[in-house]
């Protein structure tokens, strides 16, 4: 199991899930699995998400595909402000 995990700040969390929403198909399609969204309790206009992949190549794929049709589109990604920070993430140790 693979995570991406992206962290970014928003201007509106209701705009930003509507937007996070149309995309469950693309989502899906890729591989993810799951996906959980947290808000910091002290800071509602921030998100962290994480996205989880049966293999580390297709959480891979949908980061590019995120930072190349996403992120840098408009219209794609209302509500975010500046770079979100992603990452790919593997488990290597739980309880």
């Amino acid at each position: 199991m693979s995570t991406l995990h992206i962290e970014h700040a928003i201007s509106d969390y209701g705009t930003w899930k509507a937007a996070f929403d149309r995309f469950e198909g693309v989502r899906a399609e890729a591989g993810v699995r799951r996906h959980t969204i947290r808000r910091p309790v002290d800071d509602p206009t921030y998100v962290l998400i994480d996205l989880e992949f049966d293999r580390t190549d297709e959480a891979a794929r949908f980061l590019g595909f995120l930072r190349a049709k996403v992120w840098s589109t408009p219209d794609n990604s209302p509500a975010l402000i500046g770079s979100p920070v992603a990452r790919v993430l593997e488990t290597v140790d739980s309880i």
